[in-house]
This record gives C-alpha cells, sequence and structure tokens, in this order.
C-alpha cells in the first residue's frame, strides 16, 4: 500500500485527494519506483480541471524521480537501486510508489542529485526539444521567450547562454526579472508594465526576433506575433492563459509568420532519441552550464497547494513534491 494523489472529477485544486492505493509486482517490461521527488507541471492543470480529458477517477502527474525496487521479466538494462527519471507514460506520478513501464525510463548520471534531477528532466528535455528541435539555434540568433521566470524559463535563460544566443524574455514583475537575468537572460521585459512587441523592436532595431517561444497562449498572442520579423516563427508551446485561435489571414499581414503547437511526445520517442536528449541535458548540467534546484518545495498531501501557487503565478522556477 502507499499514498497516492487522485482526483474523481474535474476542476480546481481542491479536487485532488491523498488516497491509499494499492501497489502490486511489476509485470513483464515493468518495474516498481519508489519516488524521492515529484515534479508540478503546467500540463498537470490542464488534465485537472478537464482540457485534456482523462478517464476518472485516476491519478496525476507524469514527471518524477526515484530509485528502482523491483523489476519484471525481461528488464535487462535497468536494475534494483538505480536511480531513474521519467517524463513519459501513464499519469499517476503524484505518488509514493507506483509500477512504470520500463522503456520510459531515463538513468540519472552520477553527479545529478535526485533533487536536481526532479527540476529537469521535464522542463530541461522541454528546453532541449524547443531549441535543439522545433526550431534548432546554432548561436547568434536572437529570441522572445514568454515566462522566462517559469520552470522552463530558467533552464531555458541558461540553455540560451549556453548556446550563444540573446535571449528577451518577459516576466510579470521586477522580482522575476532579476531572476531570469541572473540566470543568463539577457533582456528582460516586465509585461506588466512594459508593451511587449513594442520593448521588442526596440531591442532589435525594429527588426524583431527570428522566434518566438509561447508558453502563456491568448493573452500573449498578439505581442508574439508583433515581435517577429518576417517570415518569423512561433512556437506556441503552452497555453496558461488560454486557448491560442489564429486566423490564418493574419499570420500573410503580419510577415508570412510560421506557427507550430508542438508536443514532447513526437520529440522524445522512440527511447533512443530520448536518452540522447537527455544525455544532452545532462552533459550541459555535468559541464555547470546549466543548474537546477526547485524553487518551491510542497509535501506530496500538499498538491493542492502547489497548483494553487502556480495557477496565481506565484511561483518561480520549478516546483516539486516530496513523497
Amino acid at each position: 500500500m502507499a499514498k497516492a494523489i487522485r482526483f474523481h472529477e474535474v476542476g480546481g485544486a481542491e479536487v485532488l485527494r491523498l488516497e491509499t492505493v494499492q501497489v502490486g509486482d511489476p509485470g513483464p517490461g515493468q518495474v516498481r519506483v519508489r519516488h524521492t521527488y515529484v515534479a508540478v507541471n503546467f500540463i498537470d492543470i490542464y488534465f485537472r480541471t478537464g482540457q485534456y480529458p482523462l478517464e476518472l477517477p485516476n491519478g496525476l502527474g507524469s514527471d518524477a524521480v526515484g530509485v528502482i525496487e523491483a523489476v519484471g521479466e525481461g528488464v535487462t538494462d535497468i536494475k534494483v537501486g538505480d536511480r531513474v527519471g521519467y517524463l513519459l507514460g501513464p499519469q499517476g506520478a503524484y505518488s509514493e510508489v507506483r509500477v512504470m513501464p520500463a522503456d520510459v525510463l531515463i538513468p540519472l548520471p552520477d553527479g545529478v542529485t535526485d533533487r536536481t534531477a526532479a527540476t529537469l528532466i521535464m522542463k530541461g528535455m522541454t528546453a532541449q526539444y524547443l531549441f535543439r528541435q522545433v526550431y534548432p539555434l546554432k548561436g547568434g540568433e536572437t529570441i522572445l521567450y514568454h515566462a522566462a521566470a517559469g520552470g522552463v524559463g530558467l533552464i531555458a535563460c541558461q540553455w540560451a547562454r549556453a548556446l550563444g544566443v540573446t535571449m528577451i524574455g518577459t516576466v510579470s514583475t521586477d522580482e522575476k526579472a532579476e531572476v531570469a537575468k541572473a540566470h543568463g537572460c539577457t533582456h528582460v521585459i516586465v509585461s506588466s508594465r512594459e508593451n511587449i512587441a513594442k520593448r521588442v523592436r526596440e531591442l532589435t532595431g525594429g527588426k524583431g526576433v527570428e522566434v518566438v517561444f509561447d508558453s502563456v497562449g491568448k493573452d500573449t498572442l498578439e505581442a508574439s506575433l508583433d515581435s517577429l520579423q518576417v517570415r518569423g516563427a512561433l512556437v506556441s508551446n503552452g497555453t496558461s492563459s488560454g486557448p491560442v485561435l489564429i486566423d490564418t489571414r493574419v499570420l500573410a499581414r503580419k510577415g508570412s509568420i510560421w506557427v507550430t503547437r508542438p508536443a514532447m511526445a513526437h520529440y522524445a520517442t522512440p527511447r533512443s532519441h530520448m536518452l540522447e536528449m537527455a544525455r544532452e541535458l545532462f552533459d550541459l548540467v555535468l559541464a555547470g552550464k546549466i543548474k537546477g534546484e526547485p524553487g518551491q518545495t510542497f509535501a506530496l498531501a500538499e498538491a493542492a497547494d502547489a497548483h494553487r501557487a502556480l495557477e496565481s503565478r506565484k511561483t518561480t522556477g520549478s516546483t516539486v513534491l516530496v513523497p
């Protein structure tokens, strides 16, 4: 038996319940993982509110790190005692212990602590596929990145600096601006008191940026489009403020803008590809170019409080649960 967060209906954070669940032995191709840290991601809110539907009742969370307790038949590349993380697979990471398919697990290298890995598995891999696959950055580009002081944002700041990319980041407060700058963001726009597109044009000599990475969605769409140069690209990688609805005629008027809505699952599979993404991320961590520590820590039983903090934009960096 173990404790896990479950929800029986969609809604606000109050629908999250701490329950006792049965955890069996792993079957063929499976392992049992005892979690040390569980990451909280904005996508979890999408599932909780029904924006991304699930069959209910269900668990929540897709991103955690821990230690292998048991392995099932046919699992040969992972053994009891190994430290692992994961970001794909079924919902249910908000738990003390769970059984998982072995083929979604990522071995953690020596020199990367569980606490650091918990901040980096999902968020660092997100930065990897955005910067290295969706719109491959080679160095020298100027980009606009919304929510630069968020969990992915702070990793993106460091990755951009490591690549030699000029990153213009948006944040909601002056305090978050200082955090983003400290992590390598070249220029920071405080969206609560500055016009984003106007400031981007000033910083780029009127030209605009080559690409915008926008995880905010509805509230920043217009500013994102107005910040792009001709034939620029909008990477819509989230909708925290609401869904993005685009009239394609506007894209033509704004300069023949390209738009994509990427998803991790399409970039992190097959497993060999996922492991290569992780290798690139952890190499930068071990080289000291990317650092990750939770900005906020909550007990597993406080998952609802963690969601409220994330939704209210009161968090900085990554948020984790401790089982």
